[in-house]
Formats: C-alpha cells, structure tokens, sequence
C-alpha cells in the first residue's frame, strides 16, 4: 500500500514544480529578445525570477531558482547555444556574480518572508487569544466559560472540540461538538492523561496518536480537566505553531474555567443561604398559621371542659362553633400543605372525567355555605356549555380556594359572579369580584407560593392556596391568569381544554 504524502509535503513539491515553470518561463522570454538584448541585460530576468521565488515560497525553491537560472542560460542564451562551453572568459565571472546574487537574495528575502509570516502568525495569535479572553469575561456561568472555550477552540484550530471537567474525583463530560468520538474508551484515555498530569508522570502509550488528542488544564490548584481535540478529516494534524497557540489557548481557558468554576460555586452556596433564611422564614410563618387556629381551639375546649366556669347555653354553642370552625380552617391549612408537597413531588396523580361545571360549582358553595352567608353569588353558563375532562375533587379545590379568595379580598355585601363560555376548544372561566383589586406588580405574582398581596394586612393566610390552583389547573393541561377590573376589584381567568388529551 502507497504511503500517503502529508499536505504540508504535497505544497512543497508544488512549490519546486512552480519554480521549475519559472526558469522555463523566463529562458523561454528570453530566447524571443536575445536577438535584441545582450546576454547581461537577460540576467536581469534570472534574479527577478529569484525574488519573486524567495518572497513567495522561501529559500529553498528560490536556490533551486537561481542555480536552474545559471545553467539555463548559460544553456541557452550564451553563445555558442545549447552547450555549456562559453565563447569568452567574462560570462564565467556573470555566472558567478548571478549565482552568488541569487543565492544572497534569495536568503534575504526568504528571511524577510519568514519574518513577515511570523509577525502574522502572532498577530493571529494574539487575535485568537483576545477573542477567547472577550468571551470569557462576557461568560457569567461555568457552563457559558466551557462554552466560550470549545467554540474559539474549535473555530481557531478546525477541530472538534470535547471538555472533560472534575466532579469530585470523577473526570465528567461537561461540554463537546457532535462530530466528537465519544466512547467509553475515549474517556479512559481522558483519564489517563489527566491522572498522569496530576502524578507528573508521562504521557499514556495509548494517548500518544494524533488525533483524537487529549491536554490536561492545568491550574495553580491542580489538574482542572481535560481538553480533547479531534482533527477534522478536512485538515491535516496540527502544526508546531498551532501547538503553541493550543497552549496558550489552554492556560488562558484553564484559568477562565477555574474562576466560573468557583463563581458557580459560590452562587450556590449562597444560593443554598438563601434558601436555608427562606425556609425559616417560612417554617415560621406557616408555624403561626398552624398556631393560631390551635389555640382558638384549644382555649374553647377549655372553657368547655372547665365545670367551673358557669357557661350558658348560648356561649357553649358559640364556642362550639368556634372550634369547629378553626379545626375546619386548620384541615384547609395542613391540607393545602400536603397538596403542595406533592405537586412539588410529582406524586399528584389527575384523575380526568367528563364533569358539568355546575356540579363542581355546587360542591364548592356547598363547603362555602358558612362564609357566602347573604352574599351573592351570580352564576352564568350557557345551557349548551359541554361536559370538562377534569378531577372532579382537585377542581373542586381550585374553585373553593378561588371563591375563597374573592370573598376574602371582598366586601360582605359585594357581589360575585362565575361567568364560563367555550372559546377555541377551551372552556373559559371567569370568577370575578367587587373588591379591593391588586396592586400590579402583584398580579403576576400572586400564584408564587408563598406570595401573598400586601393589602389588606388583616387577611390572613399561608400564600398557598392560589399556587396551588395553578398547579392543579396546569396539571389538567390549562392556565390560569389575573387581571384587575375597570370598575374595581380583580378576576381570576382560568381556560381548561375542552377535550382530553
């Protein structure tokens, strides 16, 4: 099997080829004006010949220029032709001159030609490093750093790109291209190569190929990760040059990633701060909540079962009430407590039947007769309005806690009307009161658990109860919005899919 010849030697041998073409060029120009010209004057092709060559493929294609140059026209130009013998002894001493100025300028000028590539190729160099640093500083998470990097990788070097990063002391895939190798041996390999760059030792035998390789980042803390690079089949491997730029690329991404790393970090632990004064915050407030009807009922079964305290018969009875009535606001808490914990869990479970919105209506107001009182309560739905797919019992909670809601933020006296109608093979349905309405930072706000208005400050309450209409309203493939009204108070709008799923 024929050994295929890198690119870079590929260019090379053209490079000659083009020379070669350039003598023959120039002997052939000048075997049309020797007639005209002298020989001398001819030579003065040769070295531009020879420049031209220098600035444009280097040093070695420029000598083969210049000595192919000599012979030439020596051959071809100088009398006696096609021979090398010379009529007179002062063509010996052009020959010379041309070769010797040949090969100096050709020296020159490839030097100047080296020079100039060098300057560009710092130039990209500094360009590249640049444009990664820009990215990283825009970069505000670990994940958008790793992303920075495998992108201006990827795009410097023509390569795919993959980013293995320490969890614990696990290496884990954190970020990579599609068009990368990955496998479980390709992530042994990861790990070799980062374990012998924390131990210091040499490089794997199986991490020693040209592509896909692998690069530790290293960091003043230790061994960060790995960078994996993976030649695309378009290019060649990767040139001394390009080895450099991958190591300043590196340090420069192996510091940037440190610092997100650790910026991530400290987000969260805040973050877990944070939630911890929440959480205590909340634990308190709802441990008030639970309290308050506990010792209503507490304190009336007291003065119940104090023999002593004389009671009359209207006083028992109110006391009854009493503490029926908050053992009754005290199961809604703990009930909508539990509700929440399992929407939170995934564990709530919609049991979807066809149901009239009449009959959920009526076992709501049924639960609501003690707080509606002499309240009313105008219900409108068309006589067609079609049966929902909905959990008779969670919807039931929704529309409770959102009458609820209305009668709270409410007068005693003020009206509340249910409107539904059907629009778009959606039921939608309005519940709509005469109160105070909301401010309008809190209309979005209200269903956030936990969140309660800021007004009125004598209503209480855990903040649960419209959070969980959305939940159950979401659960059933709805949505629910609120709205303040022109004429005052607010409306809750809930639309529920008309057909099951």
């Amino acid at each position: 099997m024929m050994r295929q010849r890198p690119a870079g030697e590929n260019r090379r041998i053209v490079q000659y080829l083009l020379s070669i073409l350039l003598v023959a060029l120039t002997t052939l120009l000048g075997e049309i004006v020797k007639r005209r010209l002298e020989p001398t004057n001819i030579a003065m092709l040769y070295l531009l010949v020879v420049v031209i060559a220098s600035v444009r493929w280097g040093k070695g294609p420029a000598i083969v220029t210049s000595v192919l140059g000599v012979l030439s026209f020596d051959f071809f130009l100088v009398p006696p032709y096609l021979t090398f013998n010379v009529a007179s002894i002062h063509y010996v001493f052009t020959f010379i001159g041309l070769l010797v100025a040949g090969v100096v300028i050709s020296t020159l000028a490839s030097r100047m030609r080296e020079q100039t590539l060098q300057a560009k190729r710092q130039e990209a160099r500094t360009a590249a490093l640049y444009r990664l640093a820009d990215d990283l500083a825009s970069s505000e998470t670990f994940e958008s750093a790793l992303q920075a990097v495998k992108q201006n990788v990827g795009r410097i070097l023509n390569c795919a790109v993959a980013i293995y990063v320490y969890s614990g002391k696990d290496l884990v895939l954190r970020s990579s291209d599609t068009d990368f190798p990955i496998d479980e041996h390709e992530r042994e390999i990861a790990r070799s190569v980062a374990g012998a760059s924390e131990s210091k030792s040499g490089i794997p035998a199986s991490a020693r190929r040209e592509s896909p390789r692998y690069y530790p980042l290293n960091t003043p803390q230790g061994v960060l990760g790995v960078l994996g690079i993976s030649v695309r089949k378009s290019r060649s491997a990767l040139s001394a040059d390009e080895e450099n730029l991958l190591g300043a690329l590196m340090s420069q991404a192996a510091v940037a990633i440190q610092r997100a790393k650790l910026s991530e970090e400290s987000r969260q632990i805040e973050l877990m701060r944070q939630t911890e004064k929440l959480q205590s915050a909340l634990l308190s407030s709802i441990s008030h909540d639970l309290r308050t009807p506990l010792v209503s009922v507490t304190g009336a079964l007291t003065a119940l079962m104090d023999t002593r305290s004389g009671l009359d018969d209207t006083t028992r009875k109110e006391l009854l009430e009493t503490a029926s009535g908050e053992a009754d606001r005290l199961n809604r808490l703990v009930g909508n407590l539990l509700d929440m914990t399992r929407m939170e869990a995934g564990a709530l479970r919609v049991a979807k039947k066809p149901c009239e919105l009449r009959d959920v209506l009526g076992a709501s107001l049924e639960q609501l007769k003690d707080k509606v009182g002499q309240r009313t309560v105008a219900i409108s739905i068309p006589g067609d309005f079609p049966e929902i797919p909905m959990d008779f019992a969670l919807m039931m909670k929704v529309f409770f806690n959102l009458i609820d809601n209305a009668m709270k933020y409410s007068p005693a006296d003020a009206p509340i009307s249910i409107t539904a109608q059907v629009a778009r093979d959606r039921a939608v349905i309005e519940i709509r009161d005469r109160g105070i309405g909301m401010p309008e930072g809190d209309l979005k706000r209200v269903f956030e658990k936990f969140y309660r208005a800021e007004r009125p400050h004598r209503v209480t309450g855990t903040g649960l109860g419209l959070s969980i209409c959305r939940g159950i309203i979401e659960a059933h493939g709805g949505d629910i919005v609120a709205r303040n009204n022109p004429e005052g108070g607010a409306t809750f709008v809930l639309a529920l899919p008309v057909r099951s799923e």
